[in-house]
């Protein structure tokens, strides 16, 4: 399956939606940095970490239905179904690995 196809079927609207959620997951991270050289609570630390975990899975979750929504859709209307179909089994068999 070609990757460069499956680029760019985020609208601005949504890409700055997920720009602006990895951003502030970004500022979560530093966040943590923070707490941990400034010896903070472990239970604390581990909180705002369970936190970066959700919002990660959100934007994972949000990047996936588009996957399938438009790129596993288009390759299947092209005849390309099966490696996409492969490929997005082979996503779901990551995300629900522990």
């Amino acid at each position: 399956m070609d990757r460069e196809r499956q680029i760019g079927y985020h609208t601005k609207r949504d890409k700055s939606k997920l720009i602006n959620r990895l951003k502030r997951i970004e500022g979560q991270v530093r966040g943590i940095q923070k707490m941990i050289e400034d010896d903070r609570y472990c239970v604390d630390v581990l909180v705002q970490i369970s936190a970066i975990n959700a919002a990660m899975k959100k934007v994972s979750l949000n990047l996936l239905e588009d996957h399938a929504k438009h790129c596993v859709t288009d390759a299947i209307q092209s005849g390309e179904g099966d490696p996409a179909i492969e490929e997005l089994l082979g996503v779901f068999e990551r995300f629900t690995k522990s």
